[in-house]
Parts: C-alpha cells; structure tokens; sequence
C-alpha cells in the first residue's frame, strides 16, 4: 500500500482461492457420488444426469486451476477481470442451482446461497478496488 493507493488486489485474490476450494470440492465430490448430490437436489440419479454431473466435475477442475493460478500468479488486471467474470458466473449458478427443475430442498438452498455469497464477495471486493481515490 502507497499512501491511500492499493497496489494489488490481494481480497480478491483471496476469495478466487477459496472459490477454487469450493469448486475443488464439489468436482471430487461429483466424480465420486454424482448420484448422491443429485439425490440431494431432488433430482432422479439417472445415468444420463450421473454423466452431465462428471462432464461438469471435469470442467470444475479446470475452473479451479484456474482460480488457483490467476489467484498466485497473474497480476493485478488479470485478477480484478477474473473476479469480475466469476461474480457474473457464482450469481448465475445460484439462480440455476435454485431453478432447480425439482422440488426445493435445504441442500439446493445452501448451494445457491453459497453461490450469491462468493458472487456478493466479488462484487464487494470489487467495488472497493475500482472506487476512485483508493
């Protein structure tokens, strides 16, 4: 820190770290009990739904590298446009977790809300990085 200048968006790096956690988990989570999360969404484990949940662990994954490296590694710019990109992202995914096509469950509730939670971290984070006069 420089006076009232913040040189790096170090909250932001810390919340795409803990995103990475979180999506980190949830992939294992998929690849090995793909069944029982989509029980916990009230949704039929079909083996059709059981291979869309291992297509978005293995995408998951990615995502979490990702997170990971931008967080350690990429400068300032890059990690305020990746946060930017996973606020959009982490609101979506709890209007869709929540849009469930199934009857509402706690478990449903908590992950969207967890999702609103992550997208209002960004945005506070963000909001602070961006305002004039740091």
């Amino acid at each position: 820190m420089t006076g009232n200048r913040v040189d790096d968006p170090r909250i932001l790096r810390w919340i795409l770290r803990a995103g990475a956690g979180v999506f980190g988990l949830s992939a294992v989570w998929l690849l090995i009990t793909p069944g029982f999360f989509l029980e916990l969404l009230a949704l039929e484990p079909t083996l059709a739904l059981r291979w869309s949940m291992w297509m978005s662990a293995i995408t998951l994954i990615a995502l979490t590298g990702n997170m990971a490296i931008v967080s350690y590694r990429a400068p300032a710019s890059s990690v305020v446009a990746a946060s930017a990109v996973m606020m959009v992202s982490s609101g979506a995914l709890g209007f869709v977790t929540l849009l469930v096509p199934a009857a509402i469950t706690g478990f449903g509730v908590a992950y969207g809300l967890l999702s609103f939670g992550f997208s209002a971290a960004y945005f506070a984070a963000l909001a602070r990085w961006l305002r004039p006069g740091r």
